[in-house]
């Protein structure tokens, strides 16, 4: 595949540079625009510009290489996917609990991410080398519903939807004790742990990114509460952090709640059971659902029982 080149001028009033790429160029995400600022690849009236937050004036001639992908090392791997929902622009997969979703450090293969070139090699590269098709991500004891791009234009109209809070995110939990109330919204900063480099903590006001999750109560038990948690913003382990700040950690969370699980559960009792968005190309909002996996529904009927 060879380079392309886009070329054009800007209209007045002008702006921020990786802004109007974005209105000339909506095949591709703000940040990878803002990466081939940084790598040279952009020039203002044929001056190399890497400052993505450069002030154009209006009028100015810009020009922009994008370079062919480079080829990933990543290799496909023939693994099992229950796809929930697909077409030409995504994919929509209920992840079984202990799969990871990229590639990182001490997980160099059977990723969700190998799984899915195996399924759709057309992925390769799509918003990044590391993690094509990746939109958003679940923690890898977390079982459900996660949505994979098929291709630049479908991923960056589903960041921005889920940048813009018209995504719904549905959660079942099953956490020890239970809320102070039986509906609630915590409103709580996240950021990353002072102490802890690899766990997030709820910080003071202005120290944490905003952080929201509502709750209600599903099912009380003597010692434990199933709740359904909606996010509003997507923090890492924000329901996890959020619960336990509540003081009613998720069942089986080793690392915001008890060390020893207080029911028999191999993993954490978290599951993203349900997304509304609206498919690339349509104008109106859909739902699906994954049903509760059989690992935790066993631990819930067995609550039940006693």
């Amino acid at each position: 595949m060879k380079e392309q080149r886009l070329r054009f001028k800007t209209s007045s009033p002008g702006g921020r540079l990786d802004v109007t790429l974005v209105t000339h160029a909506p095949d591709f995400s703000r940040s990878r625009l803002q990466q081939l600022i940084r790598s040279g690849f952009v020039k203002v009236d044929d001056e190399v510009i890497i400052k993505p937050g450069f002030r154009l004036d209006g009028g100015e001639t810009v020009e922009v290489i994008i370079p062919p992908p480079i080829p990933s090392k990543l290799q496909a791997e023939s693994i099992p996917l229950d796809i929930v929902f697909e077409n030409e622009d995504i994919m929509l997969i209920n992840k079984p609990a202990g799969m990871v979703v990229h590639p990182s450090a001490g997980h160099a293969s059977g990723t969700l991410v190998h799984a899915a070139l195996a399924h759709a090699p057309d992925i390769m590269g799509v918003g990044g080398e590391k993690r094509p098709g990746v939109v958003h991500r679940l923690d890898k004891d977390t079982s459900g519903l996660i949505l994979l791009a098929k291709n630049d234009t479908a991923q960056n109209e589903l960041q921005a939807q889920f940048k813009k809070r018209e995504v719904g995110k549905t959660y079942l939990a099953l956490v020890d004790g239970g809320p102070p109330t039986p509906a609630g919204r915590i409103e709580a900063p996240i950021g990353r742990d002072p102490g802890h480099r690899k766990k997030m903590k709820v910080l003071s006001p202005g120290k944490g990114r905003e952080a929201i999750s509502i709750f209600h109560v599903l099912e009380s038990f003597p010692r434990h509460t199933l709740l359904e948690v909606n996010p509003k913003t997507g923090r890492t382990h924000q329901i996890r952090v959020h619960l336990a700040f509540l003081g009613c950690p998720v069942v089986g969370d080793r690392d915001y709640g008890q060390r020893k699980p207080t029911l028999p559960v191999e993993r954490m009792f978290l599951h993203a059971a349900a997304l509304t968005f609206t498919l690339p190309g349509d104008d109106q909002a859909r739902s699906f659902e994954a049903p509760l996996p059989s690992d935790l529904k066993m631990v819930l009927d067995q609550l039940r029982k006693t």
